[in-house]
């Protein structure tokens, strides 16, 4: 049992520290830019709430975030009401969300001068993965700050990797949005090409699932992105907030991501089609149906 805070509670946080608590029996302190949904937290789980992120910081053995964008984890970590002011010497700061590898690497600087550890942390699961505490975590630190946080992280991961110092999490999880575009991508595809050609769409899959074209992507979304059903999942706003941190990072290490390039602009078709918050399988919904009777 440890002490532990945590700071966010949207779809992924409010799950993940729903087992560090329940699964791993800590202690937990959680903290919510909007008051109300920590308190939902606390009626649902047990802990205590705090009202800014030193306040949730003071005196845990660890803390856990799980927020926006880059912005957003410095607004909770630094100056006199961020998390940093408040741990105790020697704490780990271990970050779950998605942000550029350049604020990785600042924010574990500025964490090493207050004597502290930070580990980025990126996800990859979904809300389907965080709810099922099944998440695939890849981690950017040292060596003993990993040691001391995989513990409590394996209360909500299935898999966790660390893949190097800081900002190689951050890395790791661009490397898997990349990945997962052009699958979704892909698929969408295929289905389209199915449809046109008048076959059976369930049939399809069936057979093609079971070879090498076999992905997650195929095994759960095929059926919503066969009846155009998109109104859940990982929103198409989050996704090409991360495609961008991808093309960003690319340009510095000049890594041709020519189809992702190609994907992020197709997610902006979906956008300005009003598909903000869908989820990312909706790239499907830019390929018009065709009759074949």
């Amino acid at each position: 049992m440890a002490n532990v805070a945590w700071l966010g509670l949207g779809v992924m946080g409010y799950p993940m520290a729903g087992h560090l608590k329940v699964r791993g029996g800590n202690s937990v302190v959680v903290y919510n830019r909007s008051p109300a949904k920590a308190e939902a937290w606390c009626a649902e789980f047990g802990g205590k709430t705090a009202a800014t992120p030193a306040e949730a910081a003071r005196d845990c053995d660890a803390v856990f975030a799980c927020v926006g964008n880059d912005d957003d984890v410095r607004s909770i970590t630094m100056g006199p009401a961020g998390a940093f002011a408040a741990m105790r010497p020697g704490a780990v700061f271990i970050d779950h969300t998605t942000t550029s590898a350049n604020v990785a690497r600042e924010l574990a600087a500025a964490a090493s001068q207050h004597g502290l550890h930070f580990l980025d942390c990126p996800v990859s699961g979904g809300q389907a993965g965080a709810e099922a505490g099944s998440l695939t975590v890849m981690a950017g630190g040292d060596v003993t700050a990993f040691a001391h946080a995989e513990p409590l992280i394996k209360s909500y991961a299935r898999s966790i990797r660390r893949m190097g110092p800081a900002g190689s999490g951050q890395l790791a999880k661009m490397a898997n949005q990349i990945a997962v575009a052009g699958v979704i991508q892909g698929l969408a595809e295929a289905i389209h090409f199915g449809e046109c050609a008048g076959l059976d769409i369930e049939a399809l899959i069936a057979t093609i699932s079971k070879g090498a074209a076999q992905s997650w992507q195929m095994e759960n979304r095929w059926r919503t992105m066969h009846a155009r059903e998109f109104d859940f999942g990982f929103a198409v706003d989050w996704m090409r907030k991360d495609l961008g941190i991808c093309l960003d990072e690319a340009a510095s290490n000049g890594a041709d991501l020519t189809v992702a390039r190609l994907i992020n602009d197709f997610y902006g078709e979906v956008q300005a089609r009003g598909g903000n918050r869908w989820d990312t399988s909706s790239l499907i919904a830019r390929l018009k149906r065709r009759s074949t009777t």
